[in-house]
């Protein structure tokens, strides 16, 4: 059995005729089976995976397939696609079934894109660890005692484990990118409005960002080329060209790249993490770029900016789970339940998990009336500031560098126990790089950048200006 780990190979394989598509079908759910025990799959679509994979084979022969013939998927669990179960790792919406396609996955399918399953996620998207999924927690691949990261855990695992090629996953502070850096694997998350979001259950509407999860850089290049561009169902997605993102190549000049000095000098990052970013800043320097330490002087408040504003959001957003219309609704026939509103509460208590009632009850706490202006006012001011700081920022310079997480992998219930209990900002901190790019809307990808003294991967992650995805692919395809 070969483990195809790029799209260029695959393609190779199919015109020799020493592969198909049914054939490479066949190869991943016989993996999807044996990785059973990392929990990345809540739903495998095998026999409608060998229906598509023997037409597109026809295709093939005919020379009538789309650009994506050959590329077998998984979407994350937060993804419409028509009469298929669509749960957001959530209890709330069990037993519901998609009315529709987002367009990203639309696009995807009308390539000849094969869609082999979905995957879990932590709960609406919301964690940095995929423990706070209802179908369980997903587990690396290369050290099954550690978290995958999160949101998009179930679609990393499922490429870093050769479940599948590739997989589509969402990005609101890093779900895509944290994940990839734990599993060793390229997450990119496209400038916010580059992909439609029609589809996507919503989290926090201004931050979410549909992205790729591959390999190689160049197989995310070509999935958000396809999946890139404007769409009638959202009125927020770009009407800019899209780029051959695939094609695109660096400006014939030295670089100009700022890198984060707190990733490489803070206490609070990891030794073999501080030591694989220098190393690769030590290399962009040899090769003749310009590269400069940089301070945000407002790095402190990225994270307190990003969960006042995505909790208000998601308070917002969330409000539609009410257990009335679908989804899953509270059985108790005790006297708690005695009217519409008491319903409301008893089917949202027990419906939604633990992390998700939180992020709820401080959304709602920060958009009430007594304290609105202290909280989610001065969270909007201080993000328009962090967006004035990274614009000035890139007026300077092509590229912001940084690790994409603090630590490699960390263990499992290591921030959910009781010491986290004790201090419930020790899961957050996993972010601390990542949000910054959600923040402002800009583009960044994570990269592999070796393995720490326990052979846990690393990642290095690249921030660009808006749209500047193509330069952005580019580096990372130097790197």
């Amino acid at each position: 059995m070969t483990l195809y780990r790029s799209f260029l190979s695959v393609q190779a394989d199919l015109k020799t005729g020493s592969l198909t598509c049914r054939k490479l079908v066949e190869q991943y759910l016989t993996r999807i089976d044996e990785y059973n025990h990392l929990n990345a799959f809540t739903e495998v679509y095998a026999s409608e995976a060998r229906q598509q994979a023997d037409i597109i084979d026809q295709k093939i022969a005919s020379g009538t397939a789309g650009r994506l013939a050959g590329m077998v998927i998984g979407i994350k669990d937060v993804l419409s696609y028509a009469g298929h179960g669509v749960r957001a790792g959530s209890k709330i919406l069990g037993n519901f079934t998609a009315q529709f396609t987002a367009t990203a996955v639309q696009r995807l399918l009308d390539e000849d894109v094969i869609i082999i399953g979905r995957q879990n996620c932590d709960e609406f998207a919301m964690g940095s660890s995929n423990e706070n999924s209802a179908f369980g927690p997903v587990l690396n691949a290369d050290d099954t005692s550690r978290v995958p990261g999160g949101s998009s855990g179930g679609s990393a695992v499922a490429v870093q484990a050769g479940l599948c090629l590739a997989s589509i996953g969402s990005d609101t502070g890093g779900s895509v990118r944290q994940p990839a850096a734990f599993c060793g694997i390229v997450g990119l998350k496209p400038t916010y409005g580059r992909i439609s979001r029609w589809g996507l259950i919503a989290y926090a509407s201004s931050f979410d960002c549909i992205g790729p999860i591959a390999n190689t850089v160049h197989d995310a290049a070509l999935l958000l080329e396809i999946m890139a561009g404007p769409d009638e169902f959202d009125s927020t997605v770009s009407s800019q060209p899209v780029s051959s993102y695939t094609q695109t190549t660096l400006p014939n000049r030295p670089l100009r790249i700022a890198y984060l000095r707190d990733g490489v000098e803070s206490a609070g990052v990891d030794q073999s993490v501080r030591e694989a970013t220098q190393t690769k800043i030590d290399a962009l320097k040899n090769a003749g770029h310009t590269v400069d330490p940089v301070d945000i002087s407002l790095l402190k408040y990225l994270l307190p900016t990003y969960y006042i504003l995505t909790t208000a959001e998601a308070s917002s957003n969330l409000s539609r789970f009410d257990g009335v219309r679908y989804g899953y609704r509270s059985v108790s026939t005790d006297a708690s339940v005695m009217d519409l509103l008491s319903l409301y509460k008893k089917s949202r208590t027990e419906g939604f998990g633990a992390e998700v009632r939180k992020r709820i009850l401080l959304g709602t706490f920060v958009l009430s009336a007594s304290y609105y202006d202290a909280y989610y006012t001065k969270a909007q001011q201080v993000r328009r500031l962090i967006r004035q700081e990274t614009e000035r920022l890139f007026e300077q310079y092509d590229f912001l560098l940084s690790p994409t997480t603090p630590t490699s992998a960390f263990r499992l219930g290591e921030k959910t126990g009781r010491s986290a209990e004790d201090n419930p900002l020790q899961m957050y901190l996993a972010d601390i790089f990542t949000v910054q790019a959600n923040v402002v809307g800009y583009p960044a990808i994570s990269v592999p950048n070796g393995t720490d003294d326990t052979g846990l991967p690393i990642g290095l992650q690249l921030m660009g200006p808006p749209f500047a995805e193509g330069a952005l692919v580019a580096l990372a395809k130097s790197l």
